[in-house]
């Protein structure tokens, strides 16, 4: 065994046999959850650790979806496949199933009976099968593997492990890194592909506060939607069809109408997206000072547009509001966490806990210069930091370019494919949703002004020595000296000669698309220069990539080291979009500014907040009504309805939907958002001001219930009261 090897082995005994970290902090392994299992029980927890994760018999993993590859969680809560979220997760269904006729994102909508439920095209959920730990498979595969050929290597390693695991079988799979590349582990999935809407409130209850409460808390957010997964009669995975059943699960989540109080145990089981808890002081500094505001000043000149329109007429609204909510939700986040990370001083603690480090490190020739080598990589790729955050949240933020670019590449695709007519119909089905998509949110007022504002805004905010040469020939040709003006010309050109913009002109070119002409397209043209591949290596030559390349290797060796310097202690990897479970306790907390929080909200909050007409905080006459009434159903406490809780747990964004579970197992609410005085979770947690935001199930129950009507869908639920 070479030293490599051996150092490897070592960091994984130390990893997982080890003493505990706190409880409240952590994505955990749910294969590994076993070490945390006597501090779980110290918290409340009553099950065994085989209840949590089990490949030999049901576990409430197996209660557990991703939706739709990851964006958000969802569980199952009845053994005919319903399954819960968020109504946020749900909003692009909704949304999309809406029209000014029958308008369920304004006024709610629960399916009576199987036949009204909605289907999704396009939409999936995902069960975890098992996981493997493949980490000697893969680092021994790697050993002796350049850098330059280091990713392609793993790529094509990790295709030979998830083809041997899934061979025979209709499973999906996937090699997922953790700690840089110390660790690997192979995840089995199984995908169902007929998911259909089943319920969601009127937005005014599910996305009740907006913007202004967003990020939040107290907060009275009843963020939740019901979709049903369906299979072949023979209970397995089949695309939609009516003569589809509601799946069966191996097993669903019974439901507590308890309640909570400060102190109880809560888990949270879900698909974290992506921390970044390792980042170095420099990553923390540049994202402060310099691309989280580009960020935000770009998302907020869409935000701004959209919302000009969407004032118009409920079409536009309802058009718009699903692209609109998905940019604002982020463009408040980079906007918190920046102004958090300040707040915290996490640059601050960076340093120390860096200071701290070079010190263990300075005997130990492999990590003594770490730190010295981050800060040349950064100081080297700093100049270009601001341009590279253009490209995504600038210069291919414009509808018409991403879907321009789709055409191009999907029509190439489809003639020199010509004569295989399976993969020519797979690639029109392609094009055509994603052709439809982007017709529904196509609005040519608020398209050219974004496109006309982005640009005047990169060629202000880039430096001129890195325009490429394309951008200085639209200035030169249509108004020199006059950047604002020169787009603006430009964009009427684009929309005036372009087949690809206009959803009418883009319906006629594609009934019969000319190769020719798509290659000459004025839009085709000026999209084919930002492909990001193309733009990068145009604009950047080497510089991103090699960045990109150093710093993994940097990450690989930093992570190893800490795992080395913290062999004492049991460690958790960044989140990853892979299952993960996060333990701790309902519980209140006093703001920065010392105010005491309530760990719970009423409905009598609600109301409190209620302003008729009022695009954030209007309410359902039906809500009011039952208020009025005191029509609480069995859902009541202390003559009130319970809407959210917090808890400390540790959750990031694709954890948005998952259970809320009490140490018996049962569900209590729904995970929904975090709070603003801790948005610097994603880099550095905080436990004394870090907040998970809860949609309470007895307010979802009351709404699907009392205000819905929908006896048939709670007659499904077990719902226990004790």
């Amino acid at each position: 065994m070479n030293k490599t090897k051996t150092l490897i082995l070592l960091l994984m005994l130390t990893f997982f046999f080890t003493d505990l970290a706190k409880a409240d902090e952590g994505m955990w392994i749910p294969m590994l959850i076993g070490k945390n299992y006597d501090q779980m029980k110290k918290q409340g927890f009553k099950l065994t650790a085989e209840d949590l994760y089990s490949i030999n018999k049901a576990s409430i993993k197996d209660a557990i979806v991703s939706l739709g590859g990851g964006f958000c969680t969802g569980e199952v809560v009845s053994d005919k496949g319903l399954v819960f979220t968020n109504h946020h997760c749900g909003y692009e269904a909704i949304s999309a199933n809406s029209t000014s006729q029958n308008d369920i994102l304004d006024n709610g909508f629960y399916a009576k009976s199987y036949n009204e439920e909605k289907p999704v095209p396009g939409l999936y959920v995902e069960f975890l099968v098992r996981i493997e730990d493949v980490t000697s498979q893969v680092t021994s595969a790697l050993d002796g593997t350049s850098d330059a050929d280091r990713g392609t290597k793993l790529q094509r390693i990790s295709k030979e492990i998830v083809a041997n695991a899934t061979r025979g079988t209709k499973y999906d799979g996937a090699v997922s890194v953790f700690f840089g590349g110390n660790q690997y582990f192979l995840y089995i999935y199984q995908k169902y592909t007929d998911i259909r809407l089943v319920g969601a409130p009127p937005q005014s209850i599910g996305k009740f506060g907006g913007e202004t409460d967003n990020w939040e808390w107290p907060r009275h957010t009843g963020d939740f939607s019901i979709f049903r997964i369906y299979a072949g009669k023979d209970g397995q995975p089949a695309d939609y069809s009516a003569d589809n059943v509601p799946y069966t699960p191996k097993k669903f989540l019974p439901i507590s109408l308890k309640g909570v109080k400060n102190g109880d145990f809560a888990m949270v089981y879900g698909y974290p997206g992506r921390t970044d808890r390792f980042l170095t002081s420099n990553g923390v500094r540049l994202a402060t000072e310099e691309t989280n505001p580009v960020i935000v000043k770009l998302r907020d000149i869409r935000l701004k547009a959209w919302k000009e329109e969407m004032g118009k007429s409920v079409d536009i609204r309802l058009s718009l509001s699903s692209k609109y909510a998905q940019i604002a939700n982020y463009w408040k986040y980079f906007i918190g966490q920046t102004e958090q990370l300040k707040s915290l001083n996490i640059y601050e603690k960076k340093q120390q806990e860096e200071a701290e480090f070079a010190k263990w490190a300075a005997d130990k020739p492999a990590y003594a210069d770490l730190m010295k080598d981050y800060k040349k990589l950064y100081s080297k790729y700093e100049p270009y930091a601001i341009h590279r955050t253009y490209i995504n949240e600038g210069l291919l933020a414009p509808g018409f370019v991403i879907n321009a670019l789709n055409t191009y590449y999907g029509l190439r695709a489809m003639d020199a494919q010509k004569d295989n007519a399976e993969a020519v119909a797979d690639i029109t089905k392609q094009l055509k949703k994603l052709n439809d998509d982007y017709k529904k949110e196509y609005n040519e007022i608020a398209d050219k002004k974004i496109f006309v504002q982005i640009m005047s805004a990169y060629y202000t905010d880039v430096p001129k020595d890195q325009h490429p040469g394309f951008i200085e020939d639209i200035i030169g040709k249509y108004s020199p000296g006059n950047a604002p003006e020169a787009f603006k010309q430009f964009a009427d050109y684009l929309w005036a000669n372009s087949n690809l913009i206009a959803p009418d002109k883009l319906s006629a070119f594609m009934q019969n698309p000319s190769m020719d002409a798509l290659s000459n397209d004025p839009a085709v043209v000026y999209a084919i220069n930002l492909n990001p591949r193309i733009y990068t290596k145009l604009v950047f030559g080497s510089k991103i990539s090699d960045f990109e390349a150093r710093k993994a290797d940097l990450d690989k060796l930093y992570e190893q080291a800490l795992l080395e310097k913290n062999q004492d202690k049991l460690m958790y990897p960044d989140a990853n979009s892979t299952m993960r479970i996060s333990y701790g306790n309902v519980q209140d907390y006093s703001s920065t500014d010392n105010k005491q929080y309530p760990l719970q909200t009423t409905l009598d909050g609600v109301m409190a907040k209620y302003k008729a007409g009022d695009s954030e905080f209007d309410l359902p006459a039906s809500l009011i009504n039952a208020y009025k009434k005191k029509d609480f159903g069995q859902y009541a406490e202390n003559g009130t309805i319970p809407v959210d809780f917090i808890t400390n747990d540790d959750i990031t964004g694709g954890n948005s939907g998952s259970p809320v579970i009490n140490g018996n197992g049962e569900l209590i609410g729904l995970a929904f958002d975090g709070n603003w005085e801790a948005m610097s979770g994603d880099i550095a947690f905080d436990k004394k001001y870090k907040r998970t935001i809860c949609v309470d199930i007895r307010y979802v129950l009351w709404c699907i219930d009392v205000l819905g009507h929908a006896n048939n869908l709670v007659g499904e639920l077990e719902l226990h009261k004790n």
